[in-house]
C-alpha cells in the first residue's frame, strides 16, 4: 500500500487503553489494531494481551505503525516489553505541524483533527466517560469492558478516516523522523528521573509549616513580604536601595511575572532566592510532583506541545519544572550515576552556524563567544579572560543573547543595570560585528511575513498570523531548531540503549551504572556532537558535563541557597516516628 509516495507491505492504525496513575508506567487495558488495506480487526483485552510476547500485527520497517499521539501507544509496548514499531506515524504531530501558530478551534486532540478535516467523531462528553472508566482501574464488567473495547476502537476508526484526509498534506519523511521521537520519549518517560522519595516525604509532611519559615528567614534579606503576601510597594523600595532598574508594564507598575524575575535574576543573582521564595509560595505543589512506587518521577513530556515544538511537560509533575531547588531531590541509585549533558552556548552557535555568519562561527569556536565577541568588538584587548574583565564579558554575554530575542536597547540597558546609551552602543556593536547574522535574522522574519510561514531544517513550521510578534519570529529559528536538535540527539541515544532519563531544555540527563558512568558519557556527546553536525550542516556544537555519583544528589547553583535554607530547616522537624 503507498502512503504519501512511499510503499508499504502494511500499515497498521492502532490505539491503546491503558490506566496511567501519577508516576507509573501504563497498565494495558486493551487494544484494537486495524490493517488500513485489507480492513483486519483485532479487539484484545488484557487477558489476551498478557499472553503475547510480541505484538499481534507487524512492526518491521516495511510495516507502516499509525497511531494518535503515538508516544502513548509505544509506552504501551515498552511496559509490555514488545519490541517498538520501526517505522512510526504520528497523525498528533503531522496535524500540529500543519496548524502550529493557526490555533484550531477543537484543539490539536484528535477530535479536533477531525472536525478541522470535516469529520464526525465520538463527542468530548463520551471521550470523557470512557477515559474516567478507565483510570477507574477494574474490575469491570462485561458490559464496561465492551464500552472500552468500542471506545478504542472509535479511535481506529477515526485514524482510518483521518488518514486519507491528511495524505496530501503528510512529508512522510520528516513525519517518520518525527514519529521516531515519539518513540524515544516513549523511552524516557518510561526510563523516568529517580528521586529521593524519603526527603520528598519529609518536604511534603511539613511544607505548610516551611513556608511560614522560609519567608522569615529568607525574606529578612529583602523585607517585601506581610504575612505571605509579597508587597509590591516593599519590592519597589528594595529595587531603589539597591540601584537594580526593573522593567515596568504599560500601567507603570513593576512587572512580576515569572519570566521577568527569571531573566532579572540572571543579572541580579541576588534576587535568586527571592524568586525561589515566591515560586514556592504562590504555585509549587509538591504533592503533585509525580513520582512512581518505584521512586522515579515519571510524566508526559508533552512533545511538540509548544510553537517551537518543544516540550511542554506539565510544571508541577515534573521534577525539571520552575523550582530550580528542588532538583536537590534528584538521587541516582546505589551502584549507579547520573550525568546532566547540555550543548554549550546552544542558541549562539545554532545562530552562528544558520546565518553562515563566519565572524560568530569564529566566536563561537573560540571556547568562550561571548569574550570573543568583546575582543571582536575591540572592547578588551586579544588577550582577555574572565577574569580580567568579568564585567564587560557579562555585558556583551547579555548582549549576544538578548540580540537573538530581538530585545530593544532600552530593555538591554535594564538588564545589564547600565544607562540606555550603553545598552545602544552594545546593540550597535553587535550589528557591527555579526553584520551576516543580522542580515539572515531579517531576512527570516522577512520572508515569514510575506509567505506566512517559516521553517526549521526538518520542517517543523510556525504560521504567521497578523498579530505576530516580530521578537519571536526573529527568535523562532534559533529555538525551533533547538528541538530539532535535542529530539534527534534523543532518538540516536536512546537507540543505542542509552538509558535517558529525560530531555531538559537544551540537556539531557542519563544514568548508567557507575562502572560504566564515563564511557556512556562519552557515547552521549558524541551523539549530541553528530546531532549538531547534521541539523546545522556539518558545524558541531560542544557540550558540557555534571556528573552526579551516588551517593551524590543533583544540584543546581540557582537554587543552592534555597536548597540550603530548606535543608536547615527541616532538620528541625523529626521525621516519622521520631
Amino acid at each position: 500500500m503507498r502512503v504519501a509516495g512511499e510503499t508499504f507491505r502494511e500499515v497498521w492504525l492502532v490505539d491503546f487503553e491503558f490506566q496511567a496513575l501519577p508516576g507509573e508506567n501504563p497498565q494495558v487495558i486493551c487494544l484494537v489494531a486495524r490493517e488500513f488495506e485489507s480492513g483486519r480487526l483485532l479487539r484484545l483485552w488484557q487477558d489476551e494481551i498478557g499472553r503475547l510476547h510480541r505484538p499481534p500485527y507487524s512492526t518491521d520497517s516495511q510495516s507502516l505503525f499509525v497511531a494518535y499521539y503515538a508516544s502513548a501507544e509505544c509506552g504501551c509496548h515498552l511496559a509490555l516489553d514488545w519490541p517498538q514499531p520501526e517505522q512510526v506515524l504520528d497523525l498528533y504531530t503531522e496535524f500540529r505541524v500543519l496548524t502550529n501558530g493557526l490555533k484550531p478551534p477543537c484543539g490539536n486532540g484528535l477530535l479536533g483533527a477531525l472536525a478541522w478535516f470535516g469529520l464526525d467523531s465520538l463527542g468530548a462528553d463520551g471521550k470523557t466517560e470512557m477515559r474516567e472508566l478507565a483510570l477507574r482501574g477494574g474490575p469491570w464488567t462485561q458490559a464496561e469492558r465492551q464500552a472500552l473495547l468500542e471506545y478504542c476502537q472509535s479511535d481506529v476508526d477515526a485514524l482510518a478516516r483521518l488518514l486519507p484526509k491528511m495524505e496530501s498534506t503528510l512529508d512522510l519523511r520528516r513525519g517518520l523522523l518525527r514519529g521516531r521521537y515519539m518513540k524515544a520519549a516513549a523511552h524516557m518517560e518510561h526510563t523516568g528521573v529517580p528521586i529521593d522519595v524519603p526527603l520528598l516525604s519529609r518536604l511534603r509532611s511539613h511544607w505548610d509549616t516551611l513556608q511560614n519559615q522560609l519567608i522569615q528567614k529568607i525574606d529578612a534579606n529583602y523585607c517585601v513580604y506581610e504575612g505571605r503576601t509579597f508587597k509590591q510597594e516593599r519590592f519597589a523600595h528594595y529595587l531603589a536601595n539597591n540601584a537594580i532598574p526593573w522593567p515596568r508594564l504599560e500601567s507603570g507598575r513593576l512587572d512580576l511575572k515569572d519570566d521577568t524575575l527569571k531573566d532579572m535574576t540572571k543579572t541580579y543573582p541576588i534576587l535568586g532566592p527571592l524568586r525561589e521564595l515566591r515560586y514556592a509560595l504562590s504555585q509549587m505543589r509538591l504533592a503533585k510532583l509525580a513520582v512512581g512506587q518505584d521512586e522515579r518521577n515519571r510524566c508526559i513530556l508533552s512533545a511538540f506541545r509548544a510553537s517551537t515544538s518543544r516540550n511542554q511537560p506539565s510544571n508541577t509533575e515534573f521534577i525539571f519544572g520552575p523550582a530550580v531547588w528542588l532538583r536537590g531531590l534528584i538521587r541516582p541509585k546505589p551502584g549507579w550515576g547520573l550525568a546532566y549533558i547540555d550543548w554549550s552556548q546552544q542558541e549562539f552557535g545554532i545562530a552562528a552556524a544558520l546565518s553562515g555568519d563566519t565572524a560568530m562561527q569564529n566566536a563561537y569556536t573560540s571556547g568562550d563567544p561571548y569574550l570573543a565577541f568583546a575582543s571582536q568588538a575591540g572592547a578588551v584587548p586579544a588577550d582577555a579572560t574572565k577574569i580580567s574583565h568579568p564585567e564587560i564579558r557579562e555585558q556583551f554575554k547579555t548582549c549576544a543573547l538578548a540580540m537573538q530575542y530581538g530585545m530593544g536597547a532600552e530593555t538591554l540597558a535594564i538588564k545589564i543595570g547600565q544607562n540606555r546609551f550603553r545598552g545602544r552602543e552594545l546593540v550597535a556593536l553587535h550589528r557591527r560585528t555579526y553584520h551576516q547574522f543580522w542580515q539572515w535574522s531579517e531576512g527570516a522574519l522577512d520572508t515569514a511575513m510575506l509567505k506566512g510561514s517559516l521553517p526549521t531544517v526538518f520542517g517543523w513550521q510556525v504560521h504567521i498570523g497578523e498579530n505576530a510578534n516580530p521578537r519571536s519570529i526573529q527568535n523562532f529559528p534559533m529555538q525551533a531548531n533547538g528541538a530539532e536538535m535535542l529530539r534527534l540527539a534523543c532518538c540516536l541515544a536512546t537507540e543505542q540503549g542509552i538509558q535517558v532519563c529525560a530531555p531538559v531544555h537544551d540537556a539531557i540527563l542519563i544514568e548508567a551504572p557507575l562502572k560504566v558512568l564515563d564511557e556512556t558519557i562519552f557515547r552521549t556527546q558524541q551523539v549530541m556532537t553528530e546531532a549538531s553536525r547534521i541539523v546545522l550542516g556539518g558545524f558541531p556544537l560542544r557540550s558540557e558535563v555534571d556528573v552526579i555519583r551516588y551517593p551524590n544528589r543533583y544540584s543546581d547553583e540557582r537554587g543552592s541557597t534555597m536548597w540550603k535554607t530548606v535543608m536547615t530547616l527541616l532538620v528541625e522537624h523529626p521525621t516519622e516516628g521520631g
